[in-house]
């Protein structure tokens, strides 16, 4: 026989879960980082409008890591500059991101030595970006206890690196740039190439002269017209297939229409 449920028991884990909700929202507010309320974080400089999302991972070497205006770095993201706390680094900055940044929940960028991310670079979940690697030169050694090999990291500006990629000590990636979600790149990527794979490899590029090769397989996004208000784009959310194709029916006749208007000549 079934057991009934019990209506008023039901009112205390309500409570409880909308307390913990309410709770856990506050925390998240209170616990970001930003320039105006860096808590115990002292970033060598953080730009205006930029977040840190809590609950923080990782961070540490702080004094050397610059990240520009309005960047957001989401949920149980890792920066470090330097292969431990407390090291003095010398003058320059280790780790720099640009404007318009966003670091996707869990992702990693390890700087112990230099790794530059250029503005409005956009990083999925879950991204890893290591300057160094562990070297397994002497067979008899333990592979953790050998000096790690380090070579500087530059992502240009413009950047789409998808979910799970890995950036690898010595690459640079050239302007808008895309990586597919868990490619593995190292060495030299152009500018305007799409890679992917482990290792990744450039599967389509743009250049001036050839466009896409090969050519993209779906028309590009229409953007939203200048003018138009989200009221406006509210309404057309709610009209179903059918009032579409008679408003777009309508425009295309009102295109002719004025063509017909036009005088020659």
């Amino acid at each position: 026989m079934p057991h009934r449920k019990n209506t008023f028991s039901s009112w205390p884990r309500r409570l409880a879960q909308r307390a913990v909700h309410a709770g856990w929202a506050w925390a998240q507010r209170t616990g970001s980082v930003t320039a105006e309320h860096p808590g115990r974080f002292r970033f060598g400089a953080m730009g205006t409008g930029t977040r840190l999302a809590f609950p923080l991972g990782t961070v540490f070497g702080e004094p050397w890591i610059r990240i520009g205006a309005h960047c957001i770095v989401g949920e149980q993201v890792t920066l470090t500059a330097g292969l431990m706390p407390g090291l003095d680094l010398g003058p320059e900055p280790i780790l720099r991101i640009g404007d318009g940044v966003v670091l996707g929940r869990g992702s990693h960028v390890i700087a112990d030595t230099t790794v530059t991310i250029g503005s409005d670079c956009y990083f999925g979940p879950y991204v890893y970006v290591t300057s160094t690697n562990h070297s397994y030169d002497d067979p008899h050694e333990p592979i953790g206890k050998q000096w790690p090999r380090m070579e500087p990291v530059r992502i240009g500006p413009g950047c789409w690196i998808g979910t799970g990629a890995v950036i690898l000590p010595g690459a640079r990636l050239g302007r808008n740039v895309v990586v597919a979600a868990g490619a593995v790149v190292r060495g030299t990527v152009p500018d305007h190439a799409v890679v992917a794979g482990a290792p990744a490899r450039v599967v389509r590029r743009w250049t001036p002269a050839d466009g896409w090769q090969p050519p993209l397989r779906t028309p590009a996004p229409v953007p939203i017209p200048e003018g138009i208000t989200p009221e406006q784009l509210r309404a057309l959310s709610e009209l179903d297939e059918e009032s579409v194709a008679r408003l777009a029916d309508l425009d295309e006749r009102g295109v002719a229409r004025l063509a017909e208007l036009e005088p020659e000549g």
